[in-house]
């Protein structure tokens, strides 16, 4: 059984193009990216076409042969793989090469093991490679499936492989328990936002688009921002004083990547939901990025797998001096702010976007009359916890009848947590048909 060397970061780059849209140079470009961000030394690139991936290698025999040669020439420790591997190919390319084999979630979790500082972060990097590892214990490792030997412990005993089960197990378990505890201290700060209509406008986009930099040039918050992929991870809030306009929390949080690893959305879903509850999102998106189409498409794609895409956004097109745009903002049809040009670095147009924001964000407050029915008396309970209650009274079929005053964004949160129906609103309410859902 081949031993997994403990060192060695000389790498050989693995990237084939299977049936699947996409641009091959850029995809190939971010994947020395993501390698160069891991402290790999990339000594060598292999690139090829498949229809469709190989059940034992992956990458075919020939293939997997001209890996073997580069790395005897080049004394690479280490291959990376720009796809998601299953165990059994990992283990048979590990014994066919002689050194490490590591795939695409393998390297991106590698990353996010690097750039976690707090707690929170730590517990949600340390889950997502477990459950990474998790997979790699079946049919991954043969040797594990002995049974462990020596005085006293020969016999129907536990094999190794179900002792690190258990283990993995029990760890995953003491994990979500943390997790939990530190979503729900989360919660309680979400909570004294929205009783205090303080509301919050949450940075999403891809990773390096430079929601970072753009992050302290609007706060001067001094949080970390380098030019490389995920430079930042755990996430940052920090007060905004918008000019004529009530102040905000603006939220900076983890950046996407094209075909994200599950477990990393399942592990940091705790911390996404600043993004869910937001009332805007701004978007940033690379103005000089060659397919910025697709980013913006990826971008969307995990927006919607972790149900935020009700949620408003204002798109801001970053690094405007690293092309010929100027700064600028657009409208839509109805006049409302769409998009912001700007340049996080130089400052330009930052003057703009807080501008754009305070317009998205003022006039704000909506004031009218709901019929709530018995059945929604949870519903009821959160209006006044909000303290949005401005009068109440019983009517003969048992209804409430509730005088309402409140943010905008509080109703859009009612609307989508607590099942606020249109029907329930009486005339002077005004509520987005698009926030309204049934129950």
């Amino acid at each position: 059984m081949f031993e997994r060397p403990c060192g060695g970061e000389r790498a050989v780059l693995v990237h084939l193009l299977l049936d699947r849209a996409g641009d091959e140079d850029q995809d190939r470009a971010e994947f020395r990216d993501l390698a160069i961000s891991a402290g790999a030394e990339c000594v060598a690139l292999i690139s090829g076409h498949r229809k469709a991936p190989d059940p034992r290698l992956f990458v075919g025999s020939g293939k997997a042969e001209e890996i073997r040669t580069t790395i005897q020439e080049t004394g690479a420790e280490l291959v990376l793989f720009d796809h998601a591997l299953s165990p059994g190919q990992e283990r048979n390319l590990e014994a066919l090469l002689q050194c490490r084999v590591v795939d695409r979630t393998g390297l991106i979790l590698d990353i996010f093991a690097q750039r976690a500082r707090s707690f929170e972060g730590k517990l949600q990097v340390e889950l997502a490679q477990l459950r990474h590892l998790s997979t790699r214990l079946v049919r991954g490792w043969t040797h594990l499936e002995r049974q462990r030997g020596g005085i006293g412990l020969r016999g129907p005993g536990e094999t190794q492989l179900e002792t690190d089960r258990r283990l993995l197990a029990d760890r995953i378990r003491q994990l979500r328990l943390r997790l939990d505890r530190v979503d729900r201290q989360r919660e309680q700060g979400r909570r004294a936002r929205r009783k205090a209509d303080l509301p919050t406008v949450s940075l999403v986009g891809y990773t390096n688009a430079g929601k970072s930099t753009l992050f302290n040039a609007l706060t001067q918050a001094g949080v970390y921002a380098a030019d490389q992929l995920f430079a930042t991870l755990d996430p940052t809030l920090r007060r905004l004083d918008l000019p004529g306009a009530e102040p905000v929390v603006l939220a900076d949080t983890v950046g996407f990547i094209n075909r994200l690893p599950h477990e990393l959305v399942a592990a940091f879903r705790s911390t996404l939901r600043e993004t869910c509850e937001a009332r805007l999102l701004l978007h940033v998106i690379d103005a000089s990025h060659p397919d910025r189409d697709a980013v913006i498409e990826h971008v969307e794609a995990v927006l919607a797998e972790i149900g935020a895409t009700a949620v408003p956004q204002l798109q801001i097109f970053n690094k405007i001096d690293l092309s010929s745009e100027s700064p600028r903002l657009e409208r839509d049809a109805d006049g409302q702010v769409r998009a912001v040009w700007v340049s996080a670095v130089t400052g330009a147009g930052i003057d703009v976007l807080m501008t754009a924001l305070a317009e998205r964000l003022q006039g704000d407050t909506v004031h009218g009359w709901l019929c709530l029915p018995p059945a929604a008396a949870r519903l009821r309970a959160k209006l006044f916890d909000l303290g949005a209650v401005v009068a109440e009274q019983m009517e003969p079929t048992g209804e409430w009848l509730i005088e309402v005053h409140t943010s905008r964004g509080n109703v859009d949160w009612l609307c989508r947590r607590e099942g606020l129906r249109a029907e329930w609103v009486r005339s002077g309410f005004d509520i987005p048909a698009a926030s309204t859902i049934s129950i």
